[in-house]
């Protein structure tokens, strides 16, 4: 039943088209146009995020903070392979899939600190990333607060995540 879906939405789309006398063609194209257009001005947006994720790990930059966060992280029940992730997750879902997978490798997907990993991957988001897309298209450029509180609302996901998988 499921695998109807997508065709008797596109016939309802293509019906609706035809009732309301609207250039199903036409109006395709410009949105294609529309979305060209817009892939053309996010793109360096992304180039720096991706370059900026890039150099954090090349460089041992992550390693290094990771290795001099890990104590504060320990207090908050996040196991210290993970700080390394909590960091990365932010800038770069790709990294994180990355670092999880060497998680997995080394720990075993059963584990605690794979388990919490997960945690991790599910209750945060890649928020460098989403702000450098939605906020390229608009006219707001000054974000404020948005980053750093998505940033708070993120780490508090993950500590709560990680308390309550040793409960579990």
């Amino acid at each position: 039943m499921d695998v109807y879906i997508i065709p008797v939405l596109l016939v309802l789309l293509f019906l609706v088209t035809l009732l309301k006398k609207i250039p199903a063609y036409d109006t395709f194209v410009e949105g294609a146009k529309q979305a060209l257009s817009l892939c053309a001005s996010l793109f360096p947006f992304l180039v720096a995020v991706f370059l900026a994720v890039q150099l954090f790990r090349v460089s041992g930059a992550a390693a290094w903070l990771s290795d001099f966060l890990s104590p504060v992280f320990s207090l908050m029940g996040i196991p210290k392979e993970l700080v390394e992730l909590i960091l990365i997750r932010p800038l770069s879902g790709g990294a994180g899939l990355s670092l999880l997978s060497d998680i997995f490798t080394l720990y075993g997907p059963d584990s605690y600190v794979s388990r919490c990993a997960c945690v991790v991957m599910g209750s945060s988001e890649t928020i460098f990333y989403i702000a450098a897309v939605y906020f390229s298209g608009t006219e707001i450029k000054k974000l404020r607060l948005a980053i750093p509180i998505s940033l708070v609302a993120s780490l508090f996901g993950n500590i709560l995540g990680c308390l309550l998988l040793r409960f579990m």
